[in-house]
């Protein structure tokens, strides 16, 4: 890596995690003063709900920053003639761009990342701490279908996966089989272990002399192959809270039941493709801006900059609630304002310069 580089990306990191840390601030700042009343009293619940909303926070605040961070390092080497210098020993402005847009890229794919894990239920455990002074919470009475089954749970606890008096009645050609009752389950891999299992199986009646029920005890029974916690819990609140590997569980679950896909579409392309956005318009502000700080005012131009970018930043976020709402379909309202970003940067990059 050319010194040119390791200085533009070092200003560029700099700037990126002030702006970055302030966003933060600003925003768990301003929920804790709307929440501070309805926080529990407890020090360590406290300390947590800040830390969730934090990392809630980051959903909003990292695709700014990525912009912002950009239009500061640019804008200062701009007024210090910083990049009039560079410019003069023979860099081009496309090798200018390049650490630029690809430490933008790598901070995005990083975030990106984040979403295959827990961090996507941070607004969902900061919300049960309100209200339930608690990271986890109980969802009771649910009754959800799964294939041929009919399954009830007297009470669900996503977190620790586990439920409690759950009851499996198993249908075929509208004729009850089985009914299946534990005492308790958790979710283990990719199936529900089942302890202190009944099943009470229903023979075919043929004459008087047939058998009647069929009852057998277990002591443990594997049952519900991927049938997970999170996404019984989150289709029976009408919540779409899901990391990526739930999100696309979710949506095998909801094609094998023939139901409604366009809300897990949206949650799985909101979460890998509209992040993309920051990087990209980076590309287009950086190919549009004048070098030399005597063709502009930079202070209007920072301004203005900002704005847009904001702007861009609204209209996607309303695009996705849309299509969350199933009101347009997700691939227009996202993907393809995603790629024609990347088609006017791509433009912006080769013409230009």
């Amino acid at each position: 890596m050319k010194i040119y580089q390791k200085y533009i990306i070092a200003k560029y990191l700099k700037n990126f995690f002030i702006v970055f840390f302030a966003l933060e601030l600003f925003y768990v700042g301003i929920d804790l003063l709307t929440t501070y009343q309805k926080l529990p009293k407890s020090a360590n619940l406290q300390i947590l709900y800040i830390m969730f909303q934090s990392m809630y926070s980051v959903n909003y605040v990292l695709p700014l920053s990525v912009i912002f961070a950009m239009i500061i390092t640019v804008v200062s080497m701009i007024k210090t003639n910083e990049l009039v210098s560079m410019l003069s020993f023979g860099i081009s402005k496309q090798l200018l761009i390049k650490p630029l847009f690809i430490t933008s890229v790598f901070i995005t794919v990083f975030y990106i990342f984040l979403n295959f894990t827990s961090f996507s239920y941070a607004r969902e455990y900061s919300n049960n701490i309100l209200k339930f002074g608690n990271i986890s919470s109980s969802t009771k009475d649910l009754l959800l279908k799964n294939n041929e089954n009919y399954v009830y749970f007297d009470k669900l606890n996503p977190v620790e996966k586990k439920a409690t008096n759950i009851k499996i009645f198993k249908v075929r050609n509208r004729d009850l089989v089985s009914i299946t009752e534990a005492k308790e389950g958790y979710y283990k891999g990719k199936n529900w272990i089942l302890y202190n299992v009944e099943k009470i199986t229903k023979p075919k009646v043929v004459n008087l002399d047939s058998k009647g029920l069929f009852i057998e005890k277990f002591s443990k029974i594997e049952a519900l192959k991927d049938f997970r916690p999170k996404i019984i819990d989150n289709v029976y609140k009408g919540k779409f809270n899901l990391s990526i590997p739930d999100a696309i569980d979710a949506l095998k679950f909801f094609n094998s039941q023939d139901l409604d896909t366009n809300r897990i579409k949206t949650i799985i392309l909101s979460q890998i493709f509209l992040p993309l956005f920051a990087p990209l318009l980076c590309l287009i502000f950086f190919s549009r801006i004048p070098l030399i700080s005597r063709y502009s005012n930079t202070i209007l131009l920072s301004s203005y900059l900002a704005f847009i970018s904001i702007f861009i930043w609204g209209i996607l976020f309303l695009l996705s609630k849309l299509a969350l709402n199933a009101v347009i379909y997700p691939e227009l309202a996202i993907i393809l304002p995603v790629v024609i970003l990347g088609i006017i940067s791509l433009y912006s990059y080769y013409t230009k310069q």
